[in-house]
């Protein structure tokens, strides 16, 4: 009997795949999960459950969370990405180490074929072909959703017929969780004009005192929470997400240009991400210099695109992350926010590399190294060329 490894996720369209796979192809079908620090291990126990219950020949859980931390998660860290301003890519990112172990497990266990759920109308077919490809060239892939065109109600309808019974209203939405983020999809977001409903997004509103915290930044890691420092990076994440979920914060819609040309539209909620990106820019904004925020601007919205869109493998992505690791080398301190229900407040930061000095002046108010004469001849040699210019061309003023 041929092998196949599919990648499992234990949702709709993993659960389809395997039944599937089994009965219909005859296949030998060895289930692998690739966690990349979204799973709790009660979910991941439920998990392998369903797997065996589906009927697969055996179940492994790969854990990737550090491979996910060293090898995305730090570097949108450091280039603060936010596809489309809004997104922080939190599904896209962690395909690459999911589809890279799964690969690697294939090769090990000699399979025949590499099978994921993804359907043909998403980005994350183009990511896991293009990684299976790259790894395990030789390894034939499978895509049962893309290849036989099915609905959400088709797989349920399939599942149901063969005695498989879970929460079918909950599988109405299409949830994919991270250590960096999830993202829900719906009957809403296939529209443009509707939104998800609260009872959708994983997380619920619990508090509505607010609460201030301080996150802890050392050459641009998250390093440290309320002064309690975690030497594992994921750590300290999930300790922040822990409290910030429970406000209900980084909710919002992404809207983007798919990799194979139609527009998409995804919900996701973010609490912790969102809030470490927005306070490690806050701090790199009082600790870098202009022209290195201009920079990172530039090449951290390639890097977030390009990563969205799979191409971790290019060899360009070396050559911007050691640039992105470069910037980071004063960005360490203290940033202090504060949270309240569905939203959170950038209060300041504290850092010995705080280029906000009064010692140079205070903006709009006084100046301390350099006198009125500097000013004024300032003015006249910065606008020179432009003066010249219009001099030349009068007409044109």
């Amino acid at each position: 009997m041929k092998k196949v490894v599919l990648a499992f996720s234990g949702g709709l369209d993993t659960s389809y795949c395997a039944i599937y796979l089994s009965k219909e192809m005859g296949l030998e079908v060895h289930a692998a999960l690739a966690n990349t620090g979204g799973f709790s291990a009660e979910e991941l126990a439920s998990i392998e459950k369903r797997a065996y219950d589906l009927g697969v020949k055996s179940y492994v859980a790969l854990d990737v969370t550090q491979d996910y931390y060293q090898h995305a998660i730090k570097y949108m860290i450091f280039g603060n990405v936010l596809k489309n301003g809004t997104y922080p890519i939190s599904v896209s990112s962690e395909r690459i180490s999911q589809a890279t172990a799964i690969a690697k497990y294939a090769r090990e266990i000699g399979a025949d074929y590499l099978c994921h759920g993804s359907t043909g109308a998403g980005n994350d077919q183009v990511r896991f072909d293009m990684v299976f490809n790259i790894i395990a060239p030789e390894i034939e892939v499978i895509a049962l959703i893309r290849e036989k065109r099915l609905s959400r109600e088709e797989e349920i309808a399939y599942l149901r017929g063969h005695g498989v019974n879970f929460d079918f209203k909950k599988a109405e939405y299409s949830i994919n969780q991270g250590i960096w983020g999830t993202s829900v999809g719906g009957k809403e977001t296939l529209t443009s004009s509707e939104t998800l409903p609260e009872e959708a997004y994983p997380s619920q509103l619990k508090e509505t005192q607010p609460r201030r915290v301080t996150l802890t930044f050392e050459k641009g890691e998250f390093v440290a929470l309320d002064g309690k420092r975690f030497d594992d990076r994921i750590a300290a994440i999930q300790a922040l997400q822990a409290i910030a979920s429970r406000y209900a914060i980084g909710r919002d819609m992404h809207i983007g240009d798919t990799i194979i040309g139609i527009k998409g539209r995804v919900g996701f909620e973010a609490a912790a991400p969102m809030v470490i990106i927005k306070a490690h820019h806050m701090l790199e904004k009082h600790t870098l210099t202009k022209w290195q925020l201009y920079w990172k601007d530039q090449i951290s919205a390639f890097y977030g695109n390009y990563l969205h869109e799979g191409q971790y493998y290019d060899p360009v992505m070396r050559d911007f992350e050691a640039f992105l690791e470069s910037t980071q080398r004063t960005v360490s301190g203290d940033v202090y926010v504060e949270l309240h229900p569905y939203r959170f407040v950038l209060v300041g930061i504290k850092s010995d590399h705080d280029l906000m000095s009064n010692k140079f002046g205070a903006y709009g108010e006084t100046m301390n190294d350099w006198t009125s004469e500097d000013v004024k001849g300032f003015g006249k040699i910065f606008g020179n060329q432009n003066k010249i210019y219009y001099k030349v061309n009068e007409k044109l003023k």
